[in-house]
């Protein structure tokens, strides 16, 4: 009973959304879980959402469950054809691009495109699609990153970014979230450079009981992930309030949201700190320069002149 009185609690952390009538958002793996929730939230508030989903089936089903303007499009992270796809598809403003979707602690996987899964889905998938997306985007761009950045092992290995010579699932999965605070880090430094007024933001969930721990690839770690899930996790409701407070308030660009509770597991959203590998200017810019080449898509600078 105290646990879903401090879910209830959490859930309302981000206030009433504003009336987002008139306006289009994207959210990706909004098929379940946070992205659910948060695509639900955004739709009620009178946005029309996009949900961006691997399987159009589920997709539809979640669709099913939201009231408001809501459509479903094909999105796999994992296969940069597919990132293309979807954005050249793509015609009219998107007001906010919320990049929630993410793999979890998988055993050694590879995309399409051969990379580590994780940093492949998790970090290349995304800095693809918003890169991609970017001429179209009018307010902002929220990417969904986790307290993991601050685990052992969360570095990134310029010299083995698939982690080939001792792949760990959890400091593979470190790496990937670590990256997406950098990426959100330089991608608002271009965003400034170029004179854009879209902004960049970050936020990350605490501990939320989700689908996404499920998937752990040791099932040692899935069991006693899902057991955290029963005894100490939050709702995916509360989860999904800092991403749609960082969609939604007047924050500065490369703002990190979390929830405001010991340790930033649970609570209602706030600005949050990042470790000192998370906020250096030089691995982001070097991040970013890898990724391009990794992806062959490039900032669009010229279009946001």
């Amino acid at each position: 009973m105290a646990n879903e009185k401090q879910d209830a609690k959490s859930a309302r952390g981000a206030g009433p959304l504003p009336d987002l009538s008139g306006r289009t958002a994207v959210v990706t793996g909004a098929n379940s879980g946070l992205g659910l929730v948060t695509a639900r939230a955004l739709a009620e508030a009178g946005a029309h959402v996009v949900l961006a989903v691997r399987d159009e089936e589920r997709g539809k089903a979640a669709a099913a469950r939201i009231d408001g303007s809501t459509e479903v499009r094909r999105l796999d992270l994992a296969d940069l054809e597919s990132v293309r796809e979807f954005a050249a598809g793509w015609d009219g403003p998107l007001d906010l691009l919320i990049n929630n979707a993410g793999v979890m602690m998988l055993p050694r996987r590879r995309t399409r495109d051969g990379f580590e899964m994780q940093f492949g889905t998790n970090h290349l998938g995304h800095f693809a699609l918003t890169n991609l997306l970017l001429p179209h985007i009018t307010d902002r761009v929220v990417t969904v990153a986790s307290g993991a950045h601050r685990w052992p092992g969360a570095d990134i290995r310029f010299d083995d970014l698939d982690r080939t010579a001792d792949y760990s699932p959890t400091a593979a999965y470190a790496q990937s979230k670590l990256a997406n605070l950098l990426f959100v880090l330089e991608l608002q430094r271009r965003l400034t450079e170029a004179g854009s007024a879209v902004r960049a933001v970050a936020a990350h969930p605490g501990y939320a009981a989700t689908n996404l721990q499920s998937h752990a690839g040791n099932p040692v770690m899935r069991a006693l992930m899902l057991l955290g899930n029963r005894l100490f996790a939050q709702s995916d409701e509360a989860g999904a309030q800092p991403t749609l407070y960082a969609a939604v308030r007047d924050l500065p660009g490369a703002s990190y949201v979390g929830p405001d509770g010991l340790g930033e597991m649970r609570g209602r959203p706030t600005l949050v700190g990042r470790s000192r590998a998370a906020s250096d200017p030089g691995t982001a810019r070097r991040l970013w320069e890898a990724s391009e080449e990794l992806t062959g898509v490039r900032f669009p600078a010229a279009a946001l002149r």
